[in-house]
């Protein structure tokens, strides 16, 4: 095990870390894992729907998508994953990808075994719940993002969205929470936001307009932290942000 394998191994270890206390023993297990870094282009397939994974995949650097398509082509954006995510945990166990991980830019991803996995998970049963924990968050993301494009209309979607982007990047040290850059293109956001190129577009131009937020190419600024979060219907709660809960007795 190369020093810089631990090292990506680290980011494993601090995010799960956030969710269960984990003890020596448990972190050197997991800094022991087989992993091997693979480098992304922007677009390139990590993950595609149908496929069978052999591995698990860890956001070491750049953004990651999880998506689906329509029988006609239409694409439904319904997360991004970030440095320290484990982006398809769940695949260790479904067996058959049921939706395409794809590089949204440039990714550096760590690639663990399924089988090193699903070992460690049962093996250290502190390990194994932080894991499951990871699942539940990504699943009340998912939840909240399903209510965002089903009931909430255009302006409070893109406001949710950069409510969110700026807690998530703030926690994993990418961004300050009013001051961030958002590594979505304009189509891209249309695809998570389900909504056209063009309304996207004419959407952020509003919440700009109304001074709650100033852009500059892909960068977001917030100016009214509070009206954004007002604007966006944003309660912050299903990020589960709050640390680890207490140990299980």
């Amino acid at each position: 095990m190369s020093g810089s394998d631990q090292a990506v191994l680290k980011l494993m270890v601090r995010k799960l870390q956030q969710w269960r206390p984990l003890d020596k023993a448990d972190q050197q297990a997991l800094l022991a894992l087989p992993v091997r870094v693979i480098s992304l282009r922007p677009q390139e397939y990590i993950v595609r729907e149908g496929d069978t994974p052999q591995n698990c995949c860890l956001v070491v650097s750049g953004f990651a998508f999880r998506h689906k398509l329509t029988g006609t082509g239409a694409r439904q954006i319904f997360s991004i994953h970030m440095k320290g995510d484990l982006a398809d945990l769940q695949n260790s166990l479904l067996g058959t990808a049921d939706h395409n991980l794809q590089a949204l830019n440039h990714v550096e991803a760590a690639l663990i075994p399924i089988g090193a996995i699903q070992d460690i998970a049962f093996d250290r049963p502190a390990v194994g719940r932080a894991m499951w924990y990871e699942t539940l968050v990504d699943a009340s993301i998912f939840r909240e993002w399903t209510l965002n494009v089903g009931r909430r209309d255009a302006r409070t979607r893109a406001a949710h969205l950069l409510c969110e982007f700026a807690l998530r990047l703030e926690m994993a040290g990418l961004g300050e929470r009013c001051d961030y850059e958002l590594p979505m293109t304009q189509e891209q956001l249309a695809d998570a936001l389900g909504l056209t190129s063009v309304h996207t577009n004419r959407t952020l131009m509003s919440l700009g307009d109304d001074g709650l937020i100033s852009r500059s190419q892909r960068s977001v600024r917030i100016v009214d932290w509070p009206r954004l979060m007002e604007a966006g219907d944003f309660d912050p709660a299903y990020l589960h942000l709050n640390g680890a809960p207490a140990p299980v007795q």
